[in-house]
């Protein structure tokens, strides 16, 4: 159990355990030396939980114990985009590439990098592609614009 009591010199407030009675410390507000009293009934402080009916129950845990591997709790999150594009199983995949993406300074590069793209797939893995038109917001001149762009599906 700990009890509370005050430094006789600077009056602040201590806690120690009943077992510390009689040993001298120094007071770590004033450093002056101080011998702990003994507990009465005012300066005890009682552990709530350890007079607690929950704290005098007996408790007996046993492991599960397992004949061969234990079930999986915890499942594991399907792999991103990226990850899934490192793969090397040939799954279905699409790509969309829009215009506004393309264009650099004056320059469309729209054909090019939409024909980068079909090369690096090759034909044989192409399964279609689709135009796409699309409106959106120009963030400058606070319209509204339509574009497109086009969706590539693959096997890759």
């Amino acid at each position: 159990m700990n009890m509370i009591f005050a430094c006789p010199s600077c009056k602040q407030q201590l806690e120690a355990e009943t077992s510390m009675t009689g040993t001298q410390i120094a007071c770590p507000s004033c450093n002056t030396p101080i011998v702990i009293p003994e507990p009465d009934v005012m300066n005890v402080r009682a552990n709530p939980m350890a007079s607690s009916a929950a704290a005098k129950e007996e408790h007996h845990f046993s492991v599960p114990t397992h004949e061969g591997p234990a079930e999986m709790l915890i499942k594991k999150s399907t792999p991103t985009l990226e990850a899934s594009a490192k793969d090397g199983s040939k799954k279905m995949r699409m790509k969309c590439i829009r215009r506004t993406d393309c264009v650099e300074v004056g320059r469309d590069r729209f054909d090019e990098i939409v024909s980068d793209f079909l090369n690096k797939v090759g034909e044989d893995n192409i399964v279609s592609i689709t135009p796409l038109t699309y409106t959106h917001m120009d963030l400058g001149s606070r319209q509204l614009l339509t574009d497109f762009g086009v969706m590539i599906v693959y096997k890759g």
